[in-house]
């Protein structure tokens, strides 16, 4: 974390971990290829509540993602309560509105259409808890002075990815949201001018009637996606 202080660089030992053999390695790193195949975004959700102390759980856990400077430039509002998220679904669609009504592009608007996407967006007051994602583009310290915060999108990237994966290892199912613009969430979320908000998540528990698009099955082959240099 940034200090007003000078810090000295202190190397600490490992922290114990778990060693592996080669056949233990390949069969966690299996086995865990088979917990990710099975995450999928969904639009429906039940109306089983999630206990918060799982929603902080999974937070704590984005919370580990490594940082630039290990400044940890996030913040996350988890939401509730059923009046902020009706407000965060009004002004979502607002937007949507306007996105789809030509401000997308056409080839954006083809991009999209196997999904199925649209402008109505339930799932902001269906799903139990909305989880938002702010990316601190500076940071100020207790007496108010700034200070740079570095690799900001790719920071908040990589916690957002352990956030979505603790949400599945847990149990729970979660959509990607992002209106475009999203400056409302500031205000919505009392969240001060320097946070961005880059994404909202819709979490809970997948309705029996849940779907989702036969395209979202199709992955790229591994060897699209890796080349090994050895």
């Amino acid at each position: 974390m940034y200090s007003t202080g000078k810090i000295a660089y202190e190397p600490l030992p490992l922290p114990a971990r778990e060693e592996k053999s080669d056949a233990q390695m390949l069969e966690a790193a299996q086995a865990f290829r088979a917990l990710m195949k099975t995450r999928h975004t969904i639009r429906d959700f039940s109306d089983r509540p999630v206990d918060a102390e799982v929603i902080r759980e999974c937070v704590a856990a984005a919370g580990l993602a490594p940082s630039g400077a290990n400044h940890q430039p996030w913040h996350f509002s988890a939401i509730a309560a059923p009046a902020l998220k009706a407000q965060i679904r009004a002004a979502a669609e607002a937007e949507e509105e306007k996105f789809y009504a030509g401000g997308a592009g056409d080839e954006w608007l083809q991009a999209l259409e196997p999904i199925g996407t649209g402008v109505d967006k339930p799932h902001l007051e269906e799903a139990p808890w909305l989880i938002v994602i702010f990316a601190q583009r500076y940071g100020l310290t207790e007496d108010g002075v700034r200070y740079k915060n570095y690799y900001v999108p790719e920071s908040v990237g990589i916690a957002t990815g352990f956030l979505i994966t603790a949400l599945h290892n847990a149990g729970l199912s979660c959509l990607t949201h992002t209106p475009n613009p999203m400056r409302f969430l500031n205000e919505l979320c009392d969240r001060p001018e320097h946070e961005k908000p880059v994404m909202i998540l819709a979490v809970g528990h997948p309705s029996p009637k849940a779907t989702i698009p036969a395209v979202a099955k199709i992955k790229k082959p591994l060897d699209d996606i890796l080349t090994m240099l050895t």
